[in-house]
């Protein structure tokens, strides 16, 4: 069996034929006059009527017959049978044709639309021109490989050979493009905010660093989707924004978590977290209905049905179920003896109250199925949420549960600039003391709400879960071309 650089070595001395015969390899026209699916949808009408068209696609099979040559013809969407017979472009044509087209090069061909005596729908060329000439040849057992890392690392060959793959591309658009569509029949504005920040804010992430020449700054790339920047927009009087786009954590990577993503978060002044999980609860089922066609998934061991009554889990009584202990009153070495007889593994680094809380809820929520909201959550994993009015130990937060993990986070803004501040103030001491995912003191934001932010309820979904979840894949595989390490 030949090599695969010896085969390109072949196509490369087609190509210089090609070249010496005065033939575009890679012509920058073609004369196509419909789609395959548009010629096959009025085949009967385009064959009747005996008249020529253009069809183009790759070529994915040929098969030899003395005189004749059919091809299975690909154009993305759908597929057609070519025929290329002697009789019909010349004895001349015809050898051009075996001697200079391979399986994967992309080819225009012009000709009439028959049926054969096996009932394939087939275009029979009058004539053919090279639109692409491949030099690597497309793998014979795609369908069949099991190493996934070759599967994401050549991602076009797994869209072309596999339908599914291609189907999930479609349907991310229709996800995120349903939410948007949602977003602006609800009066929301689409806007654009930095994703090179000089203080990043609006989430408990680890950023990635990166250097500005030309102001001689460091920078860091967002770890949310401009939630600062929007609140800002409401200080300057806007009611309702949202912005869809990608954020960086510098984080671990599993099934469930990126690095690079997309995300959506939206801002709506004059509401509070309870018109927010109403709205949410619209838009999961809104966004989820078009993208799907149908509310009821399972997700990993769990039947989820978004369509059912969307339940509300408070936060101290659910780590209290399933870790066996009251972190209101608990003190951080009860908590970390605790973990440690659960068996939960924790980054020692920087370790405190918050970072102990967070690990014990993660724990208890791979126990909740949802869909629901988790709500009352405290005050110390909740550095940018509005304090409770009749409890000041905890926020007006909200986060989406959907088979025992989080698809999504709301909460009524903190817009109290001094409380803000102090917030900060407390964040920064935790990283100072090594926790990296604390959030930094940004003292534009502060100085914006003093000039008077209205009461607004904010809400973010790192979109990527949730989506693999409904397409039951790990998120990697659900991303169109995920990062991957170089070889």
């Amino acid at each position: 069996m030949a090599t695969i650089d010896e085969l390109k070595k072949v196509r490369l001395e087609k190509l210089k034929s090609l070249q010496d015969s005065g033939v575009l390899a890679y012509p920058a026209k073609t004369k196509r006059t419909h789609s395959i699916a548009e010629a096959l949808d009025k085949f009967d009408e385009l064959a009747k009527s005996g008249a020529e068209l253009y069809l183009v696609g790759r070529i994915m099979a040929m098969r030899g017959h003395g005189g004749a040559t059919f091809l299975d013809i690909l154009d993305g969407d759908a597929k057609i049978q070519g025929l290329i017979k002697e009789d019909k472009v010349g004895e001349k044509g015809y050898k051009f044709f075996i001697d200079h087209f391979d399986i994967g090069d992309f080819v225009e061909i012009k000709g009439i639309l028959l049926e054969t005596k096996r009932g394939e729908k087939t275009i029979e060329a009058t004539d053919y021109k090279m639109l692409s000439k491949s030099l690597l040849p497309l793998p014979e057992k795609w369908h069949g490989l099991q190493d996934v890392e070759e599967r994401l690392r050549k991602r076009y060959l797994d869209i072309l050979f596999n339908p599914e793959v291609k189907e999930m591309v479609k349907k991310r658009a229709i996800f995120w493009n349903s939410m948007r569509q949602f977003l602006i029949e609800k009066g929301f504005l689409e806007v654009d905010t930095p994703i090179l920040e000089v203080t990043t804010g609006g989430a408990d992430a680890r950023p990635f660093t990166t250097h500005h020449n030309a102001l001689d700054l460091d920078l860091h790339l967002r770890i949310s989707i401009g939630e600062l920047w929007q609140k800002q927009l409401m200080v300057a009087g806007f009611e309702k924004t949202f912005e869809i786009g990608r954020l960086f954590r510098n984080e671990g990577m599993d099934a469930e978590h990126l690095q690079d993503f997309t995300g959506m978060e939206f801002y709506w002044a004059y509401a509070d977290y309870e018109m927010g999980m109403e709205l949410v609860e619209e838009m999961y089922k809104y966004v989820i209905q078009k993208t799907f066609g149908t509310l009821t998934f399972k997700i990993k061991d769990f039947e989820v049905d978004f369509g059912a009554k969307w339940e509300k889990y408070d936060y101290q009584t659910m780590i209290s179920k399933y870790a066996k202990i009251d972190i209101m009153e608990a003190s951080l070495p009860e908590m970390e003896k605790q973990l440690q007889k659960l068996k939960i593994e924790y980054d020692k680094k920087g370790f405190n109250k918050t970072r102990a809380i967070d690990n014990l809820w993660k724990y208890c929520r791979k126990n909740i199925q949802g869909p629901g909201f988790l709500i009352n959550l405290p005050v110390d994993v909740s550095p940018l949420a509005k304090r409770d009015e009749k409890n000041e130990k905890i926020v007006q937060r909200f986060q989406v549960i959907v088979a025992g993990s989080e698809v999504g986070n709301g909460y009524s803004e903190l817009n109290d600039p001094i409380d803000q501040a102090e917030r900060f103030k407390e964040q920064e001491k935790l990283r100072e003391k090594g926790d990296e995912e604390a959030q930094m003191f940004d003292k534009d934001f502060v100085e914006a709400l003093e000039h008077g932010m209205p009461p607004t309820c904010g809400f973010g979904i790192g979109g990527e879960r949730l989506f693999s979840f409904l397409m039951d894949k790990p998120a990697r595989e659900t991303q169109i071309f995920p990062l991957m390490r170089p070889k």
